[in-house]
């Protein structure tokens, strides 16, 4: 069944593939005939970068393209094996429980050439917590004082946490004194913005003052394309040297081609079904752990993700130590049927299940960025109509909005998160589970939950965390707010000119100094 689903996707893809070049081919072949000549009358180093998540805005404080790009950076990074690393700051010392010190690199330039000091990184804090609620919720900076290269920040509450939560990409540090951030910001990464035509494409020049070595490349183009079909296609055609977010079922002929490869990374995400808490029905937790178990893991990782994914048994992936230990919810429509029958649904003469006379029927919001989750949708669409629950598919352009702006029309959505992009779960039960949490849209309040969270908050050491972390996992778990479907791997199609480069699993640094072609 599910195998029908994909080929009727991959055919409605390829028809809008059509339509598109049918409105579309002359100016993309323009474009490509004009970059084409440009690069061999120069030979200048360029590569060409097709992401699936289109940015309105590369403000480095409002989006996360501006680390992506290599436009901006933070004051620390995560490395390959999520270990906090210097960056903008070469070293860092808490001062105690509340006050963090960090020194700035001497030599660090925006791109505009003017020194980066304590000053300049202070102003760039001021900024992202006036703009960006959700980073001043997370970062709970009470006081900044900047004194030569040292910046000093006194968090509201014991944090142990604030570290990790600079790594966030919004917290890189620009020059707050420029009029058009949104499409021109000034920071100090490897490359410096050319242009920008919001949801369409970046172009990016070297920065020849770069702190750490220019980088190898001289022009970088990154193009913005929802439809995982288009971006396997123009990898195969040669329109782009890096396509990320590749559909399992175009892999094929990337992975056949002498000039492409593959590269699959497990992630630090998950894949799932959000609940609308605002729903009277999915307030109970019956019905809940009913469609829970409509979701089919093993069949969705091997027939959907082509084995490139993990079955998830919650929201972390089953590496980490704070993971949950127990198997993946198995699928069972029989026992599904059961628990819907205690919460007091009966079939009527319609076939349809109802309850005080309302039918149970409930709209499931997805999105084509990440081409499985449609796929993921319409195979728990036919799940649900089994037991004669009625789910109404709508495809949105931007998830994070429509949740957002339209709470009242969504019962469930499928989703996806990094749930553990600093290598600590607590950012996702923050965001995932506070009632004012960022990442909330379904409205979850579990007093139990939250509870634990704020504990988590105050706790440094890690083995206690660890701990309080399970927890919540446990009561997660038991209480359902989410069906965890599975860990995706980062599918990234890549042109084999392509060199000292390849996808992380934090996928924060898209674009790096050290990357080459040849």
């Amino acid at each position: 069944m599910i195998k029908k689903f994909i080929t009727l996707y991959m055919v409605t893809a390829v028809l809008l593939f059509i339509t598109g070049c049918d409105n579309n081919s002359e100016t993309t072949t323009s474009n490509a005939g004009e970059e084409i000549s440009n690069s061999s009358e120069t030979e200048n180093k360029s590569l060409t970068l097709l992401f699936s998540f289109a940015s309105k805005t590369i403000d480095p404080h409002q989006d996360w393209m501006g680390v992506r790009a290599g436009i901006a950076e933070t004051l620390v990074k995560i490395d390959e094996n999520l270990q906090i690393q210097p960056w903008l700051a070469e070293s860092w010392e808490q001062m105690n429980e509340k006050t963090w010190t960090f020194k700035i690199r001497d030599g660090v330039t925006f791109h505009d050439g003017t020194p980066v000091d304590g000053e300049a990184v202070k102003a760039s804090f001021e900024r992202v917590l006036e703009v960006n609620d959700a980073i001043a919720s997370n970062l709970k900076i009470e006081s900044i004082e900047a004194n030569g290269q040292d910046i000093t920040f006194v968090t509201t509450d014991e944090y142990p946490a604030f570290l990790s939560e600079l790594v966030h990409t919004n917290t890189s540090v620009i020059k707050t004194d420029v009029e058009n951030i949104s499409e021109q910001p000034i920071a100090t990464g490897p490359f410096q913005v050319v242009d920008f035509t919001a949801e369409a494409e970046i172009n990016l020049a070297r920065y020849e003052e770069y702190w750490d070595g220019a980088a190898n490349l001289e022009e970088v183009t990154i193009k913005f394309n929802s439809d995982g079909n288009v971006r396997a296609l123009a990898l195969q055609s040669g329109e782009a040297d890096i396509a990320y977010h590749l559909p399992p079922e175009t892999l094929a002929p990337v992975e056949s081609s002498e000039n492409l490869r593959v590269e699959s990374v497990s992630s630090l995400r998950v894949h799932f079904i959000l609940y609308n808490a605002a729903n009277p029905a999915l307030q109970d937790v019956k019905v809940r752990k009913a469609l829970d178990l409509l979701v089919n893991r093993p069949v969705a990782v091997s027939e959907i993700m082509n084995g490139h994914a993990t079955a998830a048994n919650g929201p972390y992936n089953p590496d980490f130590a704070f993971a949950s230990e127990e198997e993946p919810v198995s699928y069972n429509s029989e026992q599904a049927a059961n628990l819907l029958k205690e919460a007091g649904y009966e079939k009527n003469a319609d076939g349809k299940l109802e309850k005080a006379g309302e039918v149970l029927e409930l709209t499931l919001a997805t999105y084509q960025g990440r081409p499985e989750l449609p796929l993921m949708a319409q195979y728990f669409q036919a799940e649900a109509a089994s037991l004669g629950i009625g789910v109404n598919i709508v495809t949105v352009e931007n998830i994070d909005t429509y949740l957002w702006e339209q709470q009242e029309e969504w019962d469930l959505a499928t989703y996806s998160v990094l749930t553990a992009p600093r290598g600590d779960g607590g950012y996702f039960l923050n965001v995932a589970y506070l009632p004012d949490g960022s990442l909330n849209p379904g409205q979850i309040n579990i007093p139990e939950l939250n509870e634990v969270t704020e504990k988590l908050n105050v706790t440094a050491d890690r083995t206690e965390r660890i701990e309080l972390q399970k927890q919540a996992v446990k009561i997660i778990q038991k209480e359902v707010p989410q069906s965890f479907i599975l860990h995706p791997h980062i599918i990234v199609g890549v042109n084999e000119r392509v060199k000292n480069w390849s996808p992380g699993s934090e996928e924060y640094y898209l674009i790096t100094h050290t990357m080459d072609v040849e």
